[in-house]
């Protein structure tokens, strides 16, 4: 049993009921084509999502007839599948489940990898507004039997055995809870039949298995084939035994359900007395964090996150407003400066916001007006000045909007902290002194007087994700990075203003014309280390050849700007590495657009995607060091063409041994070698080559 073909059940469906109309406005489903294999999938709605009615309905193909969905009717519940709609900032996020279980699909253990899928169907979102269809998400459903959605495995309580008589791990192959894994004959989970397959190819290694190879250093490892048996003189000896009962006791632990607060330790380290250092935690003078709402690495916004001594970032927010609440201001807490005794209180200035459309964006339209209002910050700036290892001044800027006490929508929240020198003024930021730091933006200038262009940019999308709404971001030193916007185009586009139209918006990114080699180059002197950019490969934006000049189609359009970066390391300050750029070049990469059609092409508008992407290349800072004419002529004991080499006789006293450090590695070196002098000296032949010459007659 197959999935039947997509274009062939459309054709006819379009066809037979004529609903399936083009596109109609900037509604539109992304992606328009999803293939599930799991139990749950979502795709985005994005364009004008106002007064828009979403609806599921179930296609079957029976006696050749395909139902067709109809329009304009809220339909969350067909069969076996689910929909749900949750908005979000210009979008709505479109969500189809499978309702009921997949344990009917196995009768028996071997189900579990039956060849035939278990759910093969096609489903078809619809978008309408008014009882008119306006964009439609196809959906081919085929999912395949899977053990890991057959068990369902609790989580909240997790026993550990006893390992005194049970080993924690005895089957350390067996990555996969609820599915066999293949050459793991220790697997519980693999039935009699499975393990058959692979009995003759088993992992070997303790209690069923080990699945990372050893590597050729190690003692007990055999010596390979055709090497003496000296190499090598040493070895490296580990212990990642399974085996945790003669160390360990089995215990219970209960699972603690995540929570987006962050649990600091109760016995909190306090050192701010006799200064603050770099990513030290400020504190109150309650002797406590003080915290501002960051967002983690998984892009969860944390809102007890405590900020770290001149590390300055900048986030972003989403949360919803009606269960929103409000922490304590600024205002009332006092920061320890770093002194003993020394309190600093925040001088804070409130802002109102004057487009609260901005920050706040799915609203719901109250009929009453219902309890007093209710204030929110919006954005909250903070400024702490330092001097050496203190805090001398910290200013707060809160921009706040005045909401109802029940109002519900998405609101963006806004966190800005930065640390400045106590006698700094307003001039420009430094990357670094005076090499880059990772992560600061690279400095750029223009000698064009009509810009007054400081870095270079990337674009940051928001909504729908057109170029005319999108925002920059300053490109990072160090980070790679690719962005992208979209630009509206019609049909009957003209070619030549289309290619100006994306020069112009790819040119907008990189508006200077030098970029700074060190992170504190002056801005007022070109020759304190500014580098032109290379602009290779301009592209051209004359007319159009006779024969290109067909409606919906250009050639040669400008959709890709390339920016290298090429670094490397200038040398070190207190220990630490610095590093400057030496070149920066940009290049336009060009496409042959061709507007996309429906069933019929309409004069409606299309999307142009551009994109920009941002790639540091770092340049070894000397060439490598030639070979020598010992090693070119005596490849024999080569470490990449020969099982013996001299560099790996004496292993774990050379760089390459990572187990431990360098240092102590000779340490231990000399101390073997002291040990094999001394018995040496006191071994029998020395024992009697030394009696022999005193009993010898002079």
């Amino acid at each position: 049993m197959r999935l039947p073909p997509p274009l062939p059940l459309l054709g006819g469906l379009l066809l037979l009921q004529g609903v399936w109309r083009p596109l109609r406005g900037d509604l539109v489903f992304i992606p328009p084509v999803i293939r599930m294999s799991g139990p749950a999938v979502s795709a985005s709605l994005v364009g004008g999502t106002e007064n828009v009615t979403v609806s599921l309905a179930l296609l079957q193909d029976e006696m050749g007839l395909s139902p067709v969905p109809y329009c304009g009717v809220q339909d969350n519940e067909t069969g076996d599948w689910s929909l749900t709609v949750t908005p979000n900032v210009n979008s709505l996020e479109v969500t189809v489940r499978l309702k009921r279980s997949l344990q009917s699909c196995f009768s028996n253990e071997t189900d579990y990898f039956s060849e035939s899928p278990c759910v093969v169907q096609t489903l078809v979102v619809s978008a309408a507004r008014n009882s008119s269809c306006l964009a439609h998400l196809l959906i081919q459903v085929e999912i395949y039997a899977n053990s890991s959605l057959a068990h369902n495995a609790s989580e909240n309580v997790t026993v550990i055995p006893n390992q005194v008589y049970q080993p924690l791990g005895p089957c350390p192959c067996n990555l996969t809870a609820g599915a066999c894994d293949v050459r793991c004959c220790c697997d519980q989970e693999c039935s009699s039949n499975l393990t058959a397959l692979f009995r003759d190819s088993c992992f070997p290694g303790v209690f069923g298995g080990d699945v990372n190879p050893p590597f050729d250093q190690l003692c007990s490892v055999q010596t390979a084939h055709g090497v003496p048996d000296w190499f090598p003189f040493l070895c490296v000896q580990l212990d990642n035994s399974p085996f945790l009962g003669l160390f360990y006791l089995g215990s219970v632990s209960s699972g603690q359900s995540a929570s987006p607060e962050v649990y600091l330790h109760a016995d909190l380290k306090d050192f701010s007395d006799f200064g603050y250092k770099q990513g030290d935690p400020v504190m109150t003078a309650e002797k406590e964090y003080f915290t501002i709402p960051q967002v983690s690495l998984a892009g969860r916004c944390l809102r007890n996150a405590p900020v770290a001594f001149l590390q300055n970032f900048d986030v972003q927010c989403v949360t919803e407003l009606d269960t929103y609440q409000e922490q304590d201001g600024a205002a009332n807490v006092k920061i320890k400066n770093g002194v003993v005794g020394g309190i600093l209180t925040p001088k804070v200035i409130y802002e109102e916001a004057t487009d609260l459309d901005k920050f706040i964006t799915n609203t719901e339209t109250l009929l009453s007006r219902g309890p007093a209002p209710r204030n929110v910050n919006v954005e909250e700036h903070y400024i702490f000045r330092w001097n050496n290892n203190t805090i001398s001044e910290i200013n707060v800027r809160i921009i706040r909007a005045e909401v109802n006490a029940q109002q519900k929508g998405i609101m963006t929240q806004k966190f800005t902290v930065k640390f400045l020198s106590y006698n700094s003024g307003n001039e420009k930021e430094s990357s670094g002194n005076p090499g880059y730091q990772l992560g600061k933006p690279v400095r750029a200038l223009s000698t064009n007087q009509m810009s007054n262009a400081t870095t270079l940019h990337l674009w940051q999308s928001a909504g729908r994700g057109l170029c005319t709404s999108a925002t920059f971001k300053p490109v990072l030193f160090g980070e790679n990075a690719l962005s992208g916007c979209l630009l509206e185009v019609a049909m009957n586009e003209n070619c030549a203003q289309l290619r100006e139209n994306a020069i112009e918006l790819l040119d907008s990114l990189i508006p200077a014309t030098h970029v700074a080699m060190r992170g504190n180059s002056d801005y007022n002197d070109l020759s304190d280390g500014w580098l032109e950019i290379i602009r290779a490969d301009a592209p051209d934006t004359g007319a159009d050849s006779p024969n290109s000049s067909t409606n919906g189609v250009c050639l040669d359009v400008p959709a890709q700007l390339s920016v290298r970066i090429l670094f490397s390391d200038a040398g070190t300050v207190e220990g630490i590495t610095q590093q400057e750029i030496l070149g920066v070049e940009t290049r336009f990469s060009s496409v042959n657009w061709l507007f996309q059609c429906g069933l019929t092409c309409e004069d409606g508008a299309g999307f142009f995607p551009l994109s920009a992407s941002v790639q540091f290349i770092k340049i070894p800072a000397q060439l490598p060091r030639p070979r020598t004419r010992f090693q070119i002529n005596f490849t024999e004991y080569d470490c990449n063409r020969n099982e013996v080499c001299w560099p790996q006789l004496l292993y774990p006293l050379t760089q390459d041994y990572q187990g431990e450090p360098y240092p102590q590695c000779v340490a231990k070196g000399f101390l073997l070698l002291t040990f094999f002098v001394l018995a040496v000296v006191l071994s029998d032949p020395c024992t009697r080559t030394r009696k022999a010459r005193n009993s010898a007659p002079i």
